[in-house]
């Protein structure tokens, strides 16, 4: 089995991974869906391999989403408040097993101040989520200003569990982390992150709140489809106190190029020796040895490879990044509704890699004029080359790389070489071309005909033919 990503392969991956996601945006009926993807392959050209927007960024206006379009990155913000908190304990400002009251002396003397600063990266502080009143997630109040998140660290309940008991996730926990940066830093949150993090990479598609004078920039937010048949959309709000849990905003290009940064040898942000303590998987995220968590990121394994990044979760958007420090890769799907399916649509792109590159890379030619998308009245079908292979793909499926049907070309037929006997395992694609070369239709293989997608049409109703 190879594990070899070239540039080859991954060229022909992303030109399916476009037509997948294109497709997928439209059959999850999500408003909008926008991703990026870095590789760093070792030539001097290489960075953002891939961006690509699909769908609508204001559903009631029909205006389209674009690349440059901003999503709220929501959760990704504790990547960036994990960071800065490793560059003021490379600058000596901060020590990870600082308690929050040294730094935060409002918090002398209470239960929640003597969580250490490592704990809080972690959701190891046995903090509250949100506390017991946090309908600022369904626009029902404002998110906490300084004060009111200063009353709920205060609060003895809020102190949920003990320190170290087990992984608990909590934004108030990334809040008070806001609040040790700006006392370490003397300056805000929001400025420290901007200029030691957003400017120093000079990425002006990324910043920590909410920006007034950009909201024109915003794709919009939806609400869900699991209680109603409609979505409806959800206004941007100011997320204040809580900007280093759920701040940040951003688009999948530059989201993509922060997380290069991150990347082993990469040290324009932090030493190697910081990113691997954040890197690394410290807490189970549940009952099972699935996911974990590092200090401020998320650790996952997909396939055989480990991955770090992030999830964001806001009103309206939903969001993931993955990134692959051996294979230099990062991947990141932005969607926006509070529903949208972003760590499957990432997943998805991650899995049809591995395909491409689980054995030798092939070198046939001609294969092409095969690929495309075809319809019959049981579905879609995929056709396409990856690692210089033809596949049959069903893009309907979360995981395109779950039962993907290897084809052998045979003049103008592709005969099924792999997959379940259920499908057609050793049958034929009969390719009948037109004489531009362009496919007209398929037939064979269990039988039924198909035709490319943008030609097959449906009757009013279907009925059989004598």
């Amino acid at each position: 089995m190879s594990d070899v990503l070239d540039t080859a392969t991954l060229r022909e991956v992303l030109a399916y991974y476009d037509r997948w996601l294109a497709f997928n945006q439209r059959y999850q009926r999500v408003p909008g869906v926008q991703a990026a993807l870095y590789f760093d392959s070792g030539a001097a050209d290489d960075g953002v391999a891939f961006s690509a927007a699909y769908g609508l960024a204001d559903v009631e206006n029909a205006v389209p989403l674009t690349e440059q379009h901003l999503f709220r990155i929501a959760s990704h913000s504790k990547t960036f408040t994990a960071t800065a908190i490793f560059q003021l304990v490379e600058q000596g400002r901060v020590r990870l097993d600082d308690t929050a009251a040294q730094h935060v002396t409002e918090l002398v003397g209470m239960p929640l101040g003597e969580r250490t600063v490592r704990e809080l990266l972690a959701h190891a502080g046995g903090l509250t989520r949100d506390s017991a009143d946090a309908v600022w997630w369904e626009l029902e109040t404002l998110f906490p200003d300084r004060a009111q998140l200063l009353a709920v660290l205060q609060d003895s309940g809020s102190a949920v569990l003990p320190e170290n008991d087990r992984f608990k996730y909590s934004n108030i926990g990334y809040g008070l982390l806001g609040l040790i940066i700006e006392a370490a830093s003397g300056t805000s949150y929001n400025a420290f992150v901007q200029t030691g993090i957003v400017d120093k990479l000079g990425l002006t598609g990324l910043g920590p709140e909410l920006d007034p004078a950009r909201l024109g920039e915003y794709a919009g937010g939806y609400s869900a489809l699991s209680y109603a048949d409609v979505r409806v959309p959800i206004d941007h709000v100011d997320t204040r106190a809580l900007a280093a849990a759920t701040g940040f905003f951003g688009n999948a290009r530059d989201l993509v190029t922060y997380f290069s940064a991150h990347l082993p040898g990469d040290e324009r942000l932090l030493s190697d020796r910081s990113k691997r303590e954040m890197q690394h998987p410290l807490w189970k995220t549940g009952d099972t040895d699935g996911p974990r968590y590092g200090l401020g990121l998320q650790v996952a394994k997909i396939g055989d490879r480990d991955y770090f990044g992030h999830a964001g979760g806001y009103p309206g958007h939903i969001t993931k990044t993955f990134a692959d420090g051996s294979r230099r890769l990062v991947l990141s799907v932005l969607t926006n509704a509070i529903d949208g399916p972003a760590t499957a649509l990432a997943e998805a792109g991650l899995k049809l890699i591995d395909l491409a590159v689980s054995q030798q890379r092939a070198e046939a030619t001609g294969l092409d004029r095969f690929t495309g998308r075809y319809a019959s009245l049981w579905g879609v079908t995929d056709f396409a080359v990856l690692g210089g292979r033809l596949y049959a793909i069903d893009p309907t499926d979360a995981d395109p790389s779950a039962e993907p049907r290897v084809l052998e070309v045979d003049g103008d037929s592709l005969r099924v070489a792999s997959g379940s006997g259920y499908g057609s395992y050793g049958e034929t694609y009969d390719f009948a071309f037109g004489p531009d070369g362009s496919v007209e239709s398929i037939g064979g293989s269990g039988g039924l005909s198909m035709h490319p997608i943008e030609k097959f049409e449906l009757p009013e109703r279907v009925t059989v033919k004598e």
